[in-house]
């Protein structure tokens, strides 16, 4: 039996996975996907990390910190799930090599 091939996104994998290593905690790759609202939490989660990391109180600051380590945990996933080309753009279609 012929098989189609799948259709796939016109975004650049390689461009995804390079804007996912370098900055993937700030979500640039996101909103390169098209994932706006993602994009914006990922880089939300970074500010405030930051902003945490410098106030005086140790609670704040831990908090800070555990925020930063969630969003690098999950910039980790992201970047291994294009890597293997599970993630797809905003119109649904794989990115993939």
């Amino acid at each position: 039996m012929y098989k189609v091939p799948l259709a796939k996104s016109e975004k650049s994998y390689g461009l995804a996975v390079c804007l996912c290593g370098i900055f993937g905690m700030a979500g640039i790759h996101h909103f390169y996907i098209g994932h706006y609202i993602h994009g914006a939490l990922d880089l939300s989660a970074l500010i405030i990390g930051l902003y945490l990391l410098n106030h005086p109180d140790l609670f704040f600051v831990l908090l800070g910190g555990v925020i930063l380590a969630i969003d690098a945990l999950h910039s980790l996933i992201v970047f291994y799930r294009l890597i293997i080309g599970k993630v797809r753009d905003r119109h649904g279609l794989p990115i993939r090599h």
